[in-house]
């Protein structure tokens, strides 16, 4: 089943609203892209609308929170980088209770080109001390998370892509801030992703029970504070450890694990995600294929490896 992210976080900024008065949405001139829209029709004087003016975005959502308000402040990923200054200024640096929710994340916003596809943010807001990074793998995961974000205090990024979402969880699914989901276990190669790619590490991992080799997935979906116990305890049964992001294999999900393993576990890392910016596409999954993060082409790259 596909579904959206969007669709997922506009809804459950709805349902959160319903509970918490104190919730309040900011929007960057992109409510119906991201679905805010949903949260300004249903609590039309909790929701504001800043204009295209990320950086005014995230100054008044410090504001809001200083006032004692539960700020939710939403725009392209690839936008709310130009406010990386305010973010780390005045929300990391102040530990302030803001939520920033960057959609259309990775090559999601297919349609539009490199301008608009957002390959670094992982990367910028992980290094931001006091900053949480979230990156749910499916609908049902944005809305289990953006839940508990909300209950959490202090900063927090999370990412989203747009419409192509998946399902990787059923209804009920326990999935907890900070706690990655081990979805299969095996003992020969752990594969840790990320978001969409979740979905696909689990096809991965089906298609190499071909050549019988045996592997774990985890959803590492709380990319900072990275769940090192759940890493190190499946990394030990394994020879090889692949992680799989929408993003940069720079500083984001692999470049973490890396960080993590070269410390207190030494295993052979292989990042895959992309090196260089994207381009217009006119379908989704064929700009995937065209940077190799389809099951298909990640299978081949990991024979290459194993063989």
């Amino acid at each position: 089943m596909i579904e959206s992210f969007r669709e997922a976080f506009g809804r459950a900024l709805v349902e959160i609203g319903k509970k918490r008065e104190e919730v309040v949405v900011i929007d960057a001139d992109v409510k119906g892209s991201t679905k805010t829209i949903y949260f300004e029709k249903a609590f039309p004087k909790r929701f504001i609308q800043v204009g295209i003016s990320e950086q005014d975005m995230i100054g008044t959502a410090a504001g809001l929170a200083i006032a004692g308000k539960i700020p939710v402040a939403s725009a392209f990923a690839v936008f709310l980088m130009r406010a990386w200054e305010q973010i780390r200024n005045t929300v990391a640096r102040d530990n302030l209770n803001v939520k920033i929710v960057g959609t259309h994340s990775g090559f999601s916003d297919y349609m539009d080109g490199s301008s608009h596809q957002c390959l670094e943010d992982i990367a910028l807001m992980r290094v931001l001390p006091n900053m949480k990074v979230v990156v749910p793998a499916d609908a049902y995961a944005t809305k289990v998370l953006l839940e508990q974000i909300i209950d959490t205090y202090g900063p927090v990024y999370m990412r989203l892509g747009r419409d192509y979402a998946p399902r990787v969880y059923e209804d009920g699914t326990k999935i907890k801030l900070g706690k990655a989901n081990v979805l299969r276990k095996g003992k020969e190669i752990l594969l840790v992703a990320a978001g969409t790619l979740v979905h696909t590490a689990l096809n991965v991992a089906k298609m190499l029970e071909k050549l019988n080799v045996d592997a774990s997935v985890i959803d590492m979906h709380t990319i900072k504070p990275l769940d090192e116990k759940t890493l190190l305890n499946y990394a030990k049964r394994a020879e090889l450890v692949i992680t799989l992001e929408e993003h940069s294999i720079y500083g984001g999900l692999g470049g973490a694990v890396a960080e993590v393993l070269s410390e207190k576990l030494p295993r052979r890392v292989v990042r895959i995600g992309t090196v260089e910016f994207g381009q217009s596409g006119r379908d989704y999954l064929a700009l995937l294929d065209r940077y190799g993060l389809t099951p298909d082409k990640i299978y081949q790259k990991i024979v290459q490896v194993v063989m």
